[in-house]
């Protein structure tokens, strides 16, 4: 039996970056909406189980909604696959997600489908082994999730769940954190220094903490730190290295970059230095007390004594291109009876 996971994160989209810039909320009821809409894609594509975490918060109750109105429908409903909700104690922090993705993956899940923004989908890829990902966007920054019809994902998930596409996957990179040589954590995107000395409410929006920041893509288009380097070297997911930004006071920068560090908030951004970060390259932080941030959330506490290094790994987790996925079920006519697209007749 064919199956997906589905992690829809009910806190995703509801940090502290609605209060401090203008950043709006993701609806629980809307990713709710999305799991059906999934689910739709995914029955289209011929996957017979979803396996899904619990859905707190209203996404279950969204979710049972349409469910249950499109039994209604009779004849005219759609072919849905079989859902199965995981049985685990929720704690309404990151455990969720990991316990989530540890327990799908033993599940033989053929694809996991995660519904949250870069914080989300790190915690998912530190669990996901070489199960591939589909990333959908409903958190605040989001430069590793895509925003997606969700339809139309779970129609490219479920292609190459049941193995009728084979080429849509793409390895993407890591940033891997080791403090003292054996504590170690991974960003999907950026990994920056902060200055605060405490965790606290962990996201990260404030240029003058920041010293130094490591990013696997730099897209101009992205908001957070990322777009800071992307803004002065894009670097597409592809590329197999990242970039090295030290960042500085504006007065003091040899370039300054108006940002958008979040939603609704461009400030000024000083660079004094950007560097190529090569695969496998470790770089070691110059001393520093305060946190380190990982894909724009503060994670981990360290002090001028902590050796802290960063390494960027080439072989994170696969994720799912969906638009290639699409592509190739038209060039090969997977979803019309097998009837080739044009560029293949004759």
């Amino acid at each position: 039996m064919t199956s997906a996971g589905i992690i829809a994160n009910p806190a995703s989209g509801r940090d502290i970056r609605r209060l401090v810039s203008g950043a709006s909320v993701f609806d629980n009821a809307e990713k709710g909406n999305m799991v059906y809409r999934l689910m739709v894609g995914l029955g289209a594509a011929g996957v017979e189980r979803v396996v899904m975490m619990p859905g707190a918060s209203g996404i279950s109750e969204s979710l049972r909604r349409n469910l249950l109105g499109n039994s209604s429908r009779g004849k005219d409903a759609q072919a849905l696959p079989e859902l199965e909700v995981l049985k685990m104690r929720l704690r309404h922090d990151p455990r969720d997600t990991a316990e989530a993705t540890e327990e799908m993956c033993e599940r033989d899940v053929s694809v996991l489908i995660v519904l949250g923004g870069d914080g989300t989908n790190r915690i998912v890829a530190g669990h996901c082994g070489e199960v591939p990902l589909c990333p959908l966007s409903t958190g605040t920054n989001n430069a590793f999730p895509e925003m997606r019809e969700a339809t139309v994902a779970g129609i490219a998930s479920g292609l190459v769940a049941t193995g009728r596409v084979k080429g849509a996957l793409r390895r993407e990179k890591l940033l891997r954190v080791a403090v003292n040589g054996d504590q170690e954590d991974l960003a999907l995107v950026d990994v920056a220094t902060s200055t605060d000395a405490f965790v606290g409410a962990r996201a990260l929006w404030r240029p003058s903490e920041v010293s130094e920041v490591f990013v696997t893509r730099a897209s101009p288009e992205s908001t957070g730190f990322s777009a800071v380097a992307g803004l002065i070297e894009p670097v597409p997911p592809e590329a197999p290295y990242g970039l090295h930004l030290r960042l500085v006071a504006p007065g003091e920068a040899k370039i300054t970059i108006p940002a958008p560090l979040a939603p609704g908030l461009v400030v000024p951004v000083g660079v004094a230095e950007v560097r190529r970060l090569e695969p496998e390259e470790e770089v070691e932080l110059a001393p520093f007390s305060g946190c380190v941030a990982l894909d724009g959330e503060r994670e981990l506490e360290v002090s001028e004594r902590d050796r802290v290094t960063v390494r960027l790994d080439p072989d994170g987790p696969f994720t799912i291109d969906v638009g290639k996925a699409m592509r190739e079920a038209a060039r090969w006519g997977l979803m019309n009876g097998g009837i080739p697209g044009k560029e293949d007749e004759g």
